[in-house]
């Protein structure tokens, strides 16, 4: 097995691509080794010292190191946790996650149209990086938004949102005043 990495705009962030799918469909977000109890992967990844953050994607998982580490020492040890993870087929998660950006019949005509924005023009653009951006809401005109993965933390983030996501969702949507980030 061969997995190949790509550094991502976030210099404490490294994207690593196993060749295969790692969700398929839809991204998890661990923060904390206490809240990765629902992916083996995971789990063995914050076991290397240094991993801060461990992000799943459709096919790539990218690793957040603390600002004190240095990718030639955690590079080899992370690369072994996945291979060794991939090679015995173990499964990444052990319980599907909800995707919240699906757009819902619950969703009012605004909130569907911000979603599908985000899931055909935005998404797959950040997936490149490393990341991913979800909808956490829509109030009086602001868009709430979560950067995951290596947008998390990055220095151009806020760039991203208000830049480019804000300025796209004004244009198509006139009832959208601002993009805010949650964390």
């Amino acid at each position: 097995m061969f997995i190949q990495t790509e550094e991502t705009p976030n210099p404490a962030t490294l994207k690593f691509l196993p060749g295969r799918d790692v969700l398929g469909r839809g991204t998890a977000d661990f923060t904390a080794p206490e809240g990765a109890g629902n992916s083996p992967l995971a789990q063995r990844l914050f076991e290397v010292e240094g991993v801060r953050r461990v992000f799943l994607g459709a096919d790539f998982v990218t690793v957040t190191k603390a600002d004190d580490k240095d990718w030639y020492l955690l590079k080899p040890s992370i690369l072994g946790v996945i291979m060794e993870h991939f090679t015995a087929g173990r499964p990444v998660l052990l319980a599907e996650q909800a995707d919240d950006n699906a757009v819902s019949e619950d969703d009012d005509e605004v909130v569907a149209q911000i979603k599908e924005l985000l899931d055909t023009r935005v998404r797959p653009a950040v997936a490149q990086d490393g990341g991913d951006i979800t909808f956490h809401g829509f109030d009086q005109g602001v868009v709430y938004l979560a950067m995951k993965g290596a947008c998390a933390g990055c220095p151009s983030s806020t760039a991203t949102l208000k830049a480019g996501i804000e300025n796209m969702l004004r244009h198509y949507i006139p009832e959208v005043v601002e993009v805010r980030q949650i964390r």
